[in-house]
């Protein structure tokens, strides 16, 4: 998908860049698995939970700074094309977690599962104007996600 309006500035070919992850969103098939994949990448490189806390924040105030912007270059709610959404949801599903394989399979999978489900509120922040419905459903899922990896890594504690 090309942006509606052809003559887009230097800015706003920026946002896209950041919108897309740097075009990751342009994948044919699933973009926005696709934009979960870096995330991952992203986990596993930083191991200091606190950098990649900061990491996280910094991914989530650019997500809402870009994808409002990105959505009306785009002409389109929500396009599939944006993906620093997903990015940004599937990093707050890995923090404060263990850097361990089970950990980044249940948390990549529950993560896309949940995003898709959008069970509430994210079905209705999904509703919302610009970044607040853009990424909004995401960090729902992602939240939604961590409490669950984080509540099963508590069980397994106790049981082991």
């Amino acid at each position: 998908m090309e942006p509606k309006n052809k003559k887009t500035s230097r800015f706003d070919k920026v946002y896209l860049i950041l919108a897309t992850l740097f075009g990751v969103g342009h994948v044919p098939l699933a973009p926005g698995t696709a934009g979960c994949l870096p995330a991952v990448l992203v986990f596993i490189l930083i191991r200091n939970p606190v950098h990649f806390f900061i990491f996280t924040v910094i991914s989530v105030t650019v997500a809402f700074l870009v994808s409002s912007r990105a959505e009306k270059i785009y002409a389109k709610k929500d396009c599939k094309l944006i993906v620093i959404d997903d990015f940004s949801g599937m990093l707050i599903t890995f923090l404060f977690l263990p850097q361990e394989i089970r950990y980044i399979i249940c948390g990549f999978f529950l993560f896309r599962m949940l995003d898709m489900l959008k069970i509430p509120p994210a079905n209705i922040i999904e509703r919302y104007p610009g970044s607040r419905g853009v990424v909004g459903d995401d960090l729902i899922a992602g939240i939604y996600s961590n409490l669950i990896l984080q509540s099963v890594r508590g069980l397994l504690a106790i049981i082991v």
